[in-house]
């Protein structure tokens, strides 16, 4: 009999498209804030990724303002937050982008949060779940709204191991807070 070696660590990449921005006249793309709606809802994607049991060991988030102040609010749901990279090539970034900066993630992070910007998220996530026929999967194929939260999980000794039609897409969620919450 012939032993196999593992594949690796269960890995799960975590993914956050931004909380709902505002449209300011005279304010560049990159300095747009999140709106009222998504001040509510950023807060309401941090509770979800708590009780999901989906909390990173790293983040990597966007440059753009509407980027960071989802992290922000996302992470202030947490008791103590994983470390964030603020990166700029996340902004603006295309898939195989988005890829390669995941790819240079240590092979200690098992959980890898990714805050940034349709439609780079979607095709992300649409690539490394391939084609599997799953509900949650036409759901990100409809829809991937602000706020929505994608989850795939694979097994890879390093990040770099990640290439598309590899990973599972075990959850989608779309959190939205009410009148009232993210105000401190």
């Amino acid at each position: 009999m012939i032993a196999r070696a593992a594949p690796g660590p269960l890995r799960r990449l975590v993914v956050l498209r931004h909380a709902k921005s505002s449209w300011p006249d005279g304010v560049a793309d990159h300095e747009r804030p999140l709106a009222p709606r998504g001040l509510r809802d950023a807060p309401a994607a941090g509770r979800a990724l708590a009780e999901a049991d989906c909390l990173p060991d790293l983040a990597l988030c966007s440059t753009a303002l509407r980027a960071r102040q989802t992290w922000e609010l996302a992470s202030a749901q947490w008791g103590t937050p994983p470390p964030v990279r603020h990166d700029p090539r996340l902004y603006g970034a295309v898939a195989t982008e988005l890829l390669g900066v995941v790819h240079e993630v240590s092979a200690e992070v098992e959980t890898l949060l990714l805050v940034g910007h349709n439609p780079g998220l979607e095709e992300l996530v649409l690539a490394l779940a391939g084609d599997d026929l799953d509900d949650a999967l036409d759901e990100v194929r409809a829809k991937f709204p602000t706020s929505a939260i994608a989850v795939l999980a694979w097994h890879g000794p390093e990040w770099d191991a990640l290439v598309p039609g590899t990973a599972l897409l075990t959850s989608v969620l779309v959190p939205r807070g009410r009148k009232g919450d993210g105000k401190k």
